[in-house]
């Protein structure tokens, strides 16, 4: 019994070192749930190779792909330990996933920071429309023929076409292709007649001839791209849709190791480097406090909602 209570004691006593060990203390990992080279991965590592200098830890990129960043936030929010040192760099699909597939309660993670809004862009056909207005004449005239390309079923590029469509008032028939790619080919050769593209995939594509691009879907003009007008700004209320990248981490973690990492990470965030290496990306970098992130995702949960149901968009 006298070594029972011993290793129990001894035992006691680590873990309770461990609790006050001072933040961090061992290698900060941020989960990414896309592939490397997506855009959020990509800011991921800018992250990563920026924080070790003011943390004074090591920190890495590590990729759990599936679901829509599904697998990488469970195990975020449920498995790591929540001590700060696990980070999911996640998207605006987080206010999507978690409403189309089961296994993870929004509340499980807690915001710690923005990092960067990606606007996307309506291109079409080359020089088959002029402006969204005619697009949209074409939309309603052919009563739900026109064929329209997405990323994936409950992408930010579904879901900003999702968006225009209801705040236009058209029907229209929807393909899910494989990724960007994809899509993109879609419209190039014609088979399809729009597709919300990432805005410096549009750029490319729109200056070398190959689309038209008619609108910015976000809710303010992009820099890459300042001459599209936003969908709001071309007529059509409650048609813009923010694709955000952002840091969080398990509701569990210690408020003052949020706070901490919301400062380093909102810090290298508006620090010239970062900012203007975000921008390359074709991203705008975004700041908010913790309460406006908070209130930006509760926002979202309650309209993606409303129109996954009206839209009737199931998951895969």
């Amino acid at each position: 019994m006298k070594r029972l209570a011993a290793f129990l004691a001894g035992t006691a006593f680590v873990a309770a070192a461990a609790a006050q060990s001072p933040f961090p203390h061992k290698t900060v990992r941020f989960v990414s749930g896309v592939t490397p080279g997506a855009a959020s991965d990509t800011m991921a590592r800018i992250l990563a190779e920026k924080l070790p200098a003011v943390l004074g830890q090591a920190v890495i990129v590590e990729n759990r792909l599936g679901a829509g960043g599904l697998v990488g936030a469970r195990y975020v929010a449920q498995q790591a330990e929540p001590d700060g040192h696990t980070i999911m760099m996640y998207a605006s699909a987080f206010t999507v996933s978690t409403l189309l597939s089961p296994g993870l309660d929004p509340k499980e993670l807690t915001p710690v920071a923005t990092v960067a809004t990606i606007p996307t862009v309506l291109v079409t056909p080359p020089g088959k429309y002029k402006t969204a207005a005619d697009f949209v004449a074409a939309a309603k005239a052919q009563g739900g023929k026109l064929v329209c390309a997405d990323a994936g079923v409950g992408s930010a590029t579904h879901m900003a076409f999702e968006r225009f469509r209801f705040a236009a008032g058209f029907e229209a028939t929807n393909v899910h292709t494989k990724g960007p790619g994809e899509a993109l080919t879609e419209v190039i050769s014609g088979r399809a007649e729009c597709y919300f593209a990432l805005v410096f995939q549009a750029q490319k594509m729109h200056e070398s001839g190959k689309v038209s691009a008619l609108v910015v879907s976000g809710p303010k003009r992009s820099s890459l791209m300042p001459g599209l007008p936003t969908t709001v700004e071309a007529g059509y209320p409650n048609s813009d849709y923010n694709f955000w990248v952002g840091a969080l981490v398990s509701s569990k973690t210690p408020r003052d190791i949020v706070e901490r990492l919301h400062k380093e990470i909102d810090a290298l965030v508006q620090s010239p480097e970062v900012n203007e290496r975000i921008r390359k990306l074709g991203a705008d970098p975004l700041r908010m406090s913790i309460a406006e992130f908070q209130s930006m995702i509760d926002r979202e949960l309650v309209d993606n909602a409303k129109l996954i149901k009206a839209a009737g968009i199931k998951a895969n």
